[in-house]
């Protein structure tokens, strides 16, 4: 780990000045400023989870280009995403407060269109919030149904309704978790760094060195003509650019999240160094572990066909791109079923910390949404609890919302892509949305002590900037032919309702903004004086 990392206890002054700095942001320190350096850094990492986002779309992958186009995909969309994660850092040290992009935008819109920029930008990242959790517990539930029909050789666990029911379990313990200290889910966010680390070495270790050894595939297939031609027209669409750009998805989606260092920085100890170091480091790290572990998925993946894993038979890469959870097939065919069931128990783990992680961060932008008026009851969300000094209503609105958003996989197979598509859509609109108005409006922006330089800076943030736009677009266009509109084989199971759950917080937040916000909400408000501010303080301590 890099040095700046580090885990030392917190310096009295450095708590100070992190109190000033909210202070003169005009909010009193109501959570406990006790994340280091380090759990920072650990909860974006957590939240990014090469062992979730690679593992849980890899049969996506598979149906959409194979390894080729996830291997070269994801160092493509690496670089692009570590351009976005540079450009929003710089501008988190300048503002670092749990707000995070809506406070971005409002500080940095131009004339008095602050409370609009503010208003939209904090929707689509509430969207996205809920979305991503969805998304990471959601691939939990899979991993466990598949470890549980593995083990039982029972597909009974990989039927929807089951999936559902231990989606409900997994996000009710990390909703619970959730409500104790912060220092908890800093401790556990700590561990899972590691975790996820020595998990990725172990997976690509074993699966390397495996036991069937004999029929892993070649540097052709991973890179080449050779992968490409075995999946590429598996998703039923016939045109290679149109193949490859879908295909991003898997890495796109994962690489969501980071932006939770900013969400977290009012518990974290000087934070206008620590936040965006945590933003930065969390994206290229992970950009390394996770094209390491796809290398190793893939090459895994058997050659020979008819093969026979777990008493299932595949007769082509077709099956076993079509597989519920083809990971975990690949894990049992090439380290045995103890060996794998072992694997897929640690990305169990590194998923359930994921998801953990990221209702720690749904909650903390949701509390400070809540805290300037944006949401409806917002009296009742921003709570903070006494004991523990922890969002604990939003942390639970974090997870029922979550649960509620992947209720449709019941009846659309589809569900899993069209939940991760949205996460990335809303998070991105939101992500760059404060990198935009900060190029457009650059008086407006004080660098803190992380900047970007004045020569590459501009080119880094407008890269960013027009490469979501394309992504956004993109995401909400067909994963699958049968879910063309137009195509004789349409069918509503592949419907991508990405667009809908996009123009519902749209329309939804639009219509309210125009009927009632527009008259009250003016952006970010300022909680009191400096005595308000020190009462407000007091009255937690107690």
């Amino acid at each position: 780990m890099p040095d700046d990392m580090s885990t030392s206890p917190p310096v009295r002054e450095e708590l100070d000045q992190d109190t000033k700095d909210l202070h003169a942001m005009g909010y009193a320190q109501e959570l406990d400023r006790s994340m280091s350096k380090f759990s920072n850094f650990a909860v974006s990492f957590t939240i990014i989870s090469i062992l979730s986002g690679c593992l849980t779309l890899y049969g996506y992958g598979l149906l959409h280009g194979g390894p080729p186009v996830m291997l070269w995909g994801w160092l493509f969309v690496g670089v692009l995403v570590l351009f976005a994660g540079m450009s929003m850092a710089e501008i988190c040290s300048s503002f670092p407060t749990a707000g995070g992009l809506y406070y971005w935008a409002a500080k940095l819109a131009p004339g008095d269109s602050a409370p609009i920029w503010s208003w939209f930008t904090g929707w689509f990242n509430l969207l996205g919030q809920v979305a991503v959790t969805a998304g990471i517990s959601f691939g939990c539930a899979f991993s466990i149904s598949a470890f549980m029909s593995i083990l039982t050789e029972s597909s009974t666990w990989l039927e929807p309704y089951a999936t559902i029911l231990i989606l409900a379990v997994v996000l009710f313990i990390q909703g619970l978790l959730n409500t104790f200290s912060v220092r908890l889910v800093a401790l556990l966010n700590d561990v899972s760094v590691y975790w996820h680390l020595i998990g990725v070495a172990t997976i690509f270790v074993l699966l390397f060195w495996a036991p069937s050894s004999g029929s892993h595939q070649t540097i052709g297939f991973l890179f080449g003509s050779e992968g490409w031609d075995a999946f590429a027209g598996l998703s039923g669409f016939t045109i290679p650019l149109y193949i490859f750009l879908i295909g991003l998805l898997n890495a796109q989606y994962t690489f969501t999240g980071y932006d939770a260092s900013a969400h977290v920085s009012e518990e974290t100890i000087h934070a206008r160094v620590s936040a965006p170091k945590g933003i930065v480091n969390s994206i290229w790290i992970s950009m390394i572990a996770g094209f390491v572990l796809l290398l190793a998925v893939s090459f895994a993946i058997p050659h020979a066909f008819p093969v026979t894993i777990n008493g299932v038979e595949f007769t082509g890469y077709d099956s076993i791109a079509v597989d519920l959870v083809p990971w975990a097939t690949i894990f049992i065919f090439a380290a045995g079923k103890t060996i794998g069931l072992l694997l897929v128990l640690v990305v169990i783990v590194a998923q359930f910390f994921c998801g953990m992680s990221s209702i720690t961060a749904n909650s903390r932008m949701v509390y400070a949404f809540a805290r300037d008026g944006a949401v409806p009851f917002s009296s009742y969300w921003h709570h903070v609890s006494k004991g523990a000094h922890v969002p604990v209503r939003t942390a639970w609105f974090g997870a029922v919302g979550a649960f509620i958003l992947a209720l449709p996989y019941l009846y659309n197979i589809a569900a899993y892509a069209a939940v991760t598509s949205i996460a990335v859509i809303g998070l991105y609109i939101a992500y760059l949305t404060p990198v935009f108005l900060r190029r457009i409006n650059p008086s407006a922006f004080n660098p803190g002590p992380w900047v970007l330089s004045k020569t590459w800076g501009p080119l880094i943030n407008w890269l960013a900037i027009i490469w979501v736009v394309f992504i956004v677009i993109l995401l909400m266009l067909p994963q699958y032919n049968t879910a063309v509109p137009w195509s004789p084989d349409f069918t509503l199971t592949a419907f991508n309702y990405a667009p809908i759950a996009v123009l519902v917080v749209i329309g939804g937040s639009g219509l309210w903004y125009a009927v009632s916000a527009r008259k009250w909400f003016k952006g970010p408000k300022v909680q009191g004086s400096a005595e308000e501010l020190a009462e407000i303080e007091r009255d937690l301590s107690i």
